[in-house]
């Protein structure tokens, strides 16, 4: 039988746990669950395959691709610069297919943190576009033998300064243009926006997305309960659902114990479809993010030593 007949289908019923329990095995940034926030949301048909899934029920996206590359060392740990796209594609193709396997109904192309001041760090810059053009290629071919829909992926750039918002904008807006162009020209379904801590960037995301004609998910990653430029999160994600974005929500940073209370709040406030995106480690109230974890006596546990407080599937279930 070939994989595609066995994944899991929007006919097959609901989700059980075996279905969301697969994504931890990986356990990177793990699996995003696209839901509809409370009452009946009427989302008529579309050309889109990924706005017709989004209508028909939950959408998982199975990710966490750096760390999870890292691990099996084909990622440098600090840059995080996905240049295994381009130096073992196989590896890239592979993580993919495995995610698939799990019950993915995304595949999301590797150019989290592929934007030209990154490249630019690595000493790479020439090579932002074929990276971002490989990598959804990569996308596309899994895709297409696994029966997803595909993703373009923008992220945090580490250039916004909020208190020089409009000169640092631009040059974020530039950056993502370029890599939403690439993507879009290279057939993704839509794109997903991740670990924005500012809304100020978050903003310029879903502005930039829209104005390539494509789906908006534009998810945040807080480490306090309000954004780096002080608007509280639910208040944010209503904001940039008013702005235009598809669907909003919260990745990254926080695993499900310390990112469930704060995903009550947005999906009380927000009439949409919402975003959740734990990692999958067990943060506490007293240790909310995974940059705060620490065994007793040592240093933290971020970024490579995170094992010990990993979430076992059961848990996650």
């Amino acid at each position: 039988m070939p994989r595609s007949a066995r994944r899991r289908n929007q006919g097959d019923g609901p989700l059980t746990p075996t279905h969301t329990t697969e994504f931890w095995r990986l356990a990177g940034s793990g699996g995003i669950l696209i839901f509809a926030s409370s009452g009946a949301i009427a989302m008529p048909p579309t050309s889109n395959r990924f706005l017709d899934r989004l209508a028909a029920g939950i959408v998982l996206c199975g990710e966490g691709y750096v760390f999870e590359l890292e691990r099996r060392g084909y990622v440098k740990a600090g840059p995080y610069v996905p240049e295994v796209v381009l130096d073992h594609p196989s590896a890239v193709e592979e993580l993919h297919r495995e995610l698939a396997l799990c019950g993915s109904d995304v595949v999301l192309a590797l150019t989290y943190y592929a934007h030209r001041d990154k490249m630019r760090v690595v000493g790479r810059e020439r090579d932002v576009e074929e990276l971002n053009r490989q990598a959804v290629r990569l996308a596309r071919k899994v895709a297409a033998e696994e029966n997803a829909v595909v993703a373009g992926n923008i992220s945090n750039t580490w250039v916004y300064d909020a208190a020089n918002a409009e000169a640092t904008g631009k040059v974020v807006r530039q950056m993502y243009d370029e890599q939403i162009r690439w993507a879009k020209e290279e057939g993704v379904d839509f794109i997903l926006a991740e670990t924005i801590d500012h809304l100020g960037e978050a903003m310029i995301a879903v502005d930039a997305i829209k104005s390539a004609g494509l789906p908006a998910v534009v998810n945040l990653a807080v480490l306090e309960t309000k954004t780096k430029d002080g608007v509280a999160v639910d208040e944010a994600c209503q904001m940039l659902h008013d702005r235009g974005a598809d669907v909003v929500g919260l990745n990254c940073s926080r695993g499900p114990a310390t990112m469930l209370p704060m995903l009550e709040r947005v999906v009380a406030r927000v009439k949409g479809p919402v975003a959740a995106l734990p990692v999958a480690y067990r943060t506490t109230p007293e240790q909310p993010t995974f940059h705060t974890l620490r065994l007793p006596g040592q240093a933290r546990a971020f970024p490579i030593d995170l094992e010990p407080f990993l979430l076992t599937r059961a848990e996650m279930a």
